[in-house]
């Protein structure tokens, strides 16, 4: 049996599966704000409250946002700020006594999860997209995620929007000190930036998409752009990966409209015979709950 982690701002959730994939427990606890070493014990909690439910000793595969450094060790990157500059590995290994814990990414977990017995269950290199606060992804190859020399294989949010228009340079500020960058024209935000500059009104990201689909002139030229970048933005990981299949989490992943309109669009900016495209776009599986199981799944049967 394997213990699945997810290990995210506002909680932490965990579930044991077993060999085929069955869900045996499930834990959901808030995450701790006030130290790193607190959630570090809250992690450590949800693990042995599992294993007690399940009555057995599990590998332990942990999602968790930003990376563990090559270079240094220690977690980079993640919005969740206090994790930053610590070696989470080695203190979630110490703190349970155990070396058979194993940590990723967590859109990496989302991607593994959906290769694995998901959307993506089949195909030989799967895409996994997060469009949410954020824009993540991470890339599975016959069943493994790939990390890549600096691990950040994946991060394709933080390249440059292709093919910009004119009125889309300098493009939007970024968070990481850039402009233009794919997250800050695609995450759920910016596309509510967007739509309110626009209208006037401060909507959701599924609400624009509704209104939309009922006759909302602005909803749907403001989807449309949308649709338009995010098909460019796909376009150049096609071009680059070539996978099977791209699978969206995340928010917007529930806005129907994306998986109709995107691939008709990415059509003018893949570079192959325009109806000869077999790559397909398609929604998650398991949700909401594929980063816990992909954070399982870390550990192969």
């Amino acid at each position: 049996m394997r213990i699945g982690i997810d290990l995210g701002g506002t909680k932490i959730e965990g579930l044991v599966l077993d060999d085929d994939g069955s869900e045996r427990a499930r834990l959901r606890v808030p995450t701790p704000r006030e130290s790193y070493e607190a959630t570090v014990a809250a992690v450590v909690s949800v693990v042995r409250d599992l294993e007690r439910e399940a009555g057995a000793r599990c590998r332990i595969g942990l999602g968790h946002p930003g990376a563990i450094s090559p270079a240094t060790g220690l977690v980079k990157n993640a919005n969740s700020t206090r994790l930053n500059g610590h070696p989470l590995d080695v203190d979630l290994k110490r703190a349970l006594s155990r070396e058979d814990v194993r940590l990723s990414n967590d859109a990496n977990c989302f991607a593994v999860s959906e290769a694995a017995d998901g959307a993506g269950a089949g195909s030989s290199v799967v895409f996994g997209v997060i469009l949410g606060t954020g824009v993540g992804g991470g890339i599975v190859i016959d069943g493994k995620p790939l990390i890549g020399a600096h691990a950040i294989a994946g991060e394709w949010g933080h390249n440059a929007l292709p093919l910009p228009r004119d009125d889309e340079r300098p493009g939007p500020a970024c968070y990481c000190g850039r402009r233009g960058c794919v997250e800050s024209w695609l995450s759920g935000p910016a596309f509510q930036k967007q739509f309110a500059q626009a209208s006037g009104r401060d909507l959701r990201a599924t609400d624009i998409a509704e209104a939309a689909k009922s006759g909302d002139a602005l909803a749907s030229k403001c989807l449309e752009n949308y649709c338009d970048r995010l098909a460019r933005a796909l376009a150049s990981v096609i071009n680059l990966l070539d996978p099977d299949a791209i699978v969206l989490g995340g928010g917007l992943s529930k806005i129907p409209h994306l998986y109709e309109r995107v691939p008709e669009l990415w059509k003018d900016y893949v570079f192959s015979e325009r109806d000869s495209i077999v790559t397909r776009l398609l929604p998650p599986r398991h949700g909401d709950s594929s980063g816990v199981r992909g954070a399982a799944w870390l550990w192969p049967i």
